[in-house]
């Protein structure tokens, strides 16, 4: 059934772009028909809206990935450098979530840990919708923004490093098999808003992977039996990931190198002073508009960096931005 019902969305979507396609032609000859500029113009921004459309289409119609149409969990972690770093996490956070919601995504906060100042020192989110980790694959690496501090007195330019790291919701239909002894479990009290209970009991669950040294943990119930069963199921879908990136690697080891998004990764950096630019290091695709892309607008940097992933052609030669 959810097979078919992306199908049906697809074949719908393919449908409505050919009638608007075909408005906005009559619309352009009508206009010219009767010399009317207005209808013309707008009928050419609506051409151009269109060709964004099917550009999106064209990509999402190559999201033929294992897990790509899932949902996804998606992790912000703050690096090195205190207070500065944990604000830039937080701002990393605020994109994702604005880039979701204006996808009509359904998006909850799994887990936070905030900063001692400000900001976060990490945060996992849990991102529902159609290919969610289709399209949010590519944002795993590190993230860095270049800007003059808030928090300095002297105003002096601070360097700031953020890592995502974004893996699948594992479905029931794929079997994940996990040794409890490879396991350690503990649990803590939550921290943020939810009341006297979230602060006083030990409601929430950390399990450390000791093979991979993965880290999971779930913080969001009020319920520790609850946040031990996401936390569970956010290390299957971790070490799922885990094992989708080993087999591309082996099925394309002369291309690892092109799609190692793991940690240390750099991929983009975001400077707000002493100039504004936004530019991924793997693509070339640059923005002038910092702000724009920190409320959520990074579907161009999605979409180029899906297309040369899907593509299999080589990453751009591009300089890092001092």
């Amino acid at each position: 059934m959810r097979e078919r019902l992306a199908l049906e969305r697809a074949l719908n979507g393919y449908s409505k772009l050919e009638r608007d396609l075909d408005d906005a032609i009559t619309l352009i000859e009508l206009g010219e028909g009767e010399d009317d500029q207005a209808s013309v113009e707008e009928g050419e921004a609506s051409l151009r809206k269109l060709a964004d459309d099917a550009r999106r289409r064209e990509v999402e119609a190559l999201l033929s990935g294992e897990a790509d149409g899932n949902d996804t969990y998606l992790e912000v972690h703050a690096g090195a450098g205190g207070t500065e770093s944990q604000d830039w996490a937080s701002m990393l956070l605020r994109m994702y979530i604005r880039w979701a919601e204006d996808r009509a995504y359904k998006v909850s906060v799994v887990e936070q840990s905030a900063g001692e100042e400000a900001g976060i020192k990490s945060a996992t989110l849990l991102i529902k919708g159609e290919n969610a980790y289709g399209w949010l694959k590519n944002e795993s690496g590190v993230h860095r923004l270049v800007r003059i501090s808030p928090y300095d007195s002297n105003a002096r330019r601070h360097t700031s490093f953020a890592s995502v790291w974004v893996f699948p919701v594992v479905d029931e239909n794929i079997e994940i098999d996990i040794k409890e002894s490879d396991c350690r479990v503990d649990t803590y009290r939550a921290s943020g808003a939810g009341g006297q209970h979230v602060n006083t009991t030990d409601s929430a669950v950390r399990i450390t992977h000791i093979p991979t040294n993965i880290v999971v943990a779930s913080q969001q119930e009020r319920s520790q039996i609850k946040n031990r069963a996401i936390a569970w199921a956010m290390l299957k879908s971790r070490l799922y990931e885990l094992e989708l990136k080993k087999r591309e690697e082996k099925a394309n080891a002369a291309a690892a190198s092109k799609t190692d998004i793991g940690w240390g990764h750099q991929i983009r950096s975001y400077v707000l002073q002493p100039y504004q630019l936004v530019k991924d290091l793997r693509t070339g695709t640059q923005s002038t508009d910092p702000q724009r892309v920190l409320d959520g607008d990074i579907d161009t940097f999605i979409e180029t960096a899906l297309a040369q992933r899907l593509s299999g052609a080589a990453p751009a030669q591009v300089e890092d931005i001092d």
